[in-house]
C-alpha cells in the first residue's frame, strides 16, 4: 500500500476547516445568549473551576492582564462577579460568581451545550467519542515532537 505524501497536509486542512465551522457555530451560540465571548468565557471558568485569582482567569481564557481586569470590572458592574482579597496573599484579588452570576451562567452554559451538541450531530455518539480520542492522541503526539526539537 502506497502512502499519500500529502496526508498530513490534508489532515491539517480538514482540522482547520472543521474547527472554523464549529467555532463559528459556537460563537453564534454565545451571541444568542446576550453576552460577549469574553464575558461568557470568564463566567464559564468560574462556574467550573470556582473562585480564582484575576491573573489565573486571564491565563485560562487567554486574555492580557489589562483585558481581564476590564472584563472583571464589567462583570462586577453587572453584579455577576465579586472580588475579594486573598486570605493568604494581600497582593492577590480573588474573583467569584455572585448568586445572580451563577444563575445566569448555568442557564447560558446549558443552552450553549445544546448548540454544541447540534454542531457535532452529524457524527454518531460513537464517532464523537472516537474523534475526541484521536484528537487527544494527535495533539499529544504533536506536542511531543515540538518539545523534542
Amino acid at each position: 500500500m502506497q502512502e499519500d505524501p500529502i496526508l498530513g497536509t490534508k489532515i491539517w486542512l480538514s482540522l482547520w476547516k472543521s474547527g472554523r465551522s464549529v467555532e463559528t457555530h459556537a460563537l453564534a451560540s454565545i451571541a444568542t445568549l446576550g453576552m460577549s465571548l469574553t464575558d461568557f468565557a470568564v463566567l464559564e471558568v468560574l462556574l467550573h473551576k470556582g473562585p480564582l485569582p484575576v491573573n489565573t482567569i486571564g491565563k485560562k481564557v487567554l486574555l492580557t492582564s489589562g483585558s481581564i481586569t476590564t472584563a472583571v470590572d464589567r462583570l462586577e458592574q453587572k453584579g455577576l462577579v465579586e472580588r475579594m482579597d486573598s486570605p493568604t496573599d494581600r497582593r492577590v484579588r480573588i474573583v467569584s460568581l455572585t448568586k445572580e452570576g451563577t444563575k445566569q451562567i448555568k442557564i447560558a452554559f446549558s443552552e450553549h451545550q445544546k448548540h454544541l451538541e447540534l454542531a457535532v450531530s452529524p457524527l454518531t455518539k460513537d464517532e464523537q467519542s472516537q474523534l475526541v480520542t484521536l484528537l487527544r492522541k494527535l495533539g499529544k503526539g504533536a506536542d511531543r515532537l515540538r518539545t523534542a526539537r
